[in-house]
């Protein structure tokens, strides 16, 4: 299966890992959510939009080991 999410495209399968991960300041980022398999990325996708991030946080949406998108806040 092949989906599109911010003008990329990504080849899908029962395999597929989505991963939410999240990081603080320069640290490095850490999976927070895993899911697995094509029937899951509706759900990765409502996870990672939902997630309110604080100052000096940081979060990105990963398929199979590629960035699909990031979003940073600043520090105050």
């Amino acid at each position: 299966m092949e989906i599109t999410i911010n003008n990329k495209t990504f080849q899908c399968n029962e395999e597929t890992h989505f991963c939410i991960q999240m990081g603080k300041g320069k640290s490095a980022y850490k999976d927070r959510y895993v899911f697995v398999g094509v029937g899951e990325l509706e759900k990765a996708l409502f996870y990672y939009r939902c997630i309110n991030i604080g100052y000096g946080y940081k979060k990105r949406l990963v398929i199979d080991k590629k960035v699909v998108s990031r979003a940073f806040s600043r520090y105050w």
